[in-house]
């Protein structure tokens, strides 16, 4: 038993040397943004809910690591998340645009759990800003003539799983919540603030 405990350690070790060495890495991921519904306020509507779709969105990321230790390690890291295509629902009259872009930079502190071997849990978290580009067009018919163009604080917090698959390579499960201000959607939901959740995958490269 102790052999075999002694292997197993051994293996689990053998990325040391080159997890060490590499200092800088390089990510991308993808997959989707979710959104809470949020209530109309002085909608007499049967449904009074802005509804949210499940916008595709890209993360590129960019960490360099500041202190590595075999239970730990410190990196500062530079997420960028970008969400192509938020659609927005609203029952009428109201009319809200029919979709948006987002555009968030976060820097931030992440700390990986057991850097040095195969499979790492690691947590994250920092703020910047937030960037909204709401639509031209409303959902149902017309021009959109409300304010466009909402830039806010962000706050981030996230949380995800790396997976060694060889040297450099590194596969990687994220989820992001990014507590941001509201775009500029021509209702009033009675809220300043709103949760934007991140959940993706993608590759790291380690230099």
């Amino acid at each position: 038993m102790k052999r075999h405990a002694l292997a197993v350690f051994l293996t689990a070790c053998t990325v040391v040397p080159s997890a060490m060495a590499q200092q800088n890495e390089i990510s991308g991921l993808i997959g989707r943004t979710f959104i809470s519904d949020q209530g109309i306020q002085g909608s007499n509507s049967f449904d009074n809910n802005l509804r949210f779709g499940k916008g595709l969105t890209f993360e590129g990321n960019y960490a360099r690591r500041l202190r590595v230790y075999p239970v730990w390690s410190l990196s500062a890291e530079v997420p960028v998340v970008i969400n192509i295509d938020e659609d927005i629902h609203a029952p009428l009259p109201f009319e809200v645009p029919e979709s948006y872009k987002s555009f968030m930079v976060t820097p931030a502190a992440r700390v990986n759990i057991f850097p040095t071997t195969a499979v790492s849990p690691w947590f994250s978290g920092g703020g910047g800003f937030a960037h909204f580009s709401e639509s031209s067009n409303l959902l149902f018919v017309g021009t959109n003539t409300g304010s466009r163009g909402t830039t806010t604080g962000a706050l981030e917090l996230g949380a995800g799983l790396d997976v060694r698959l060889f040297k450099s390579f590194i596969l990687r499960g994220a989820f992001r919540d990014f507590w941001t201000g509201v775009p500029q959607l021509n209702v009033d939901t009675g809220k300043s603030h709103q949760h934007n959740y991140f959940v993706g995958a993608g590759l790291v490269w380690q230099f």
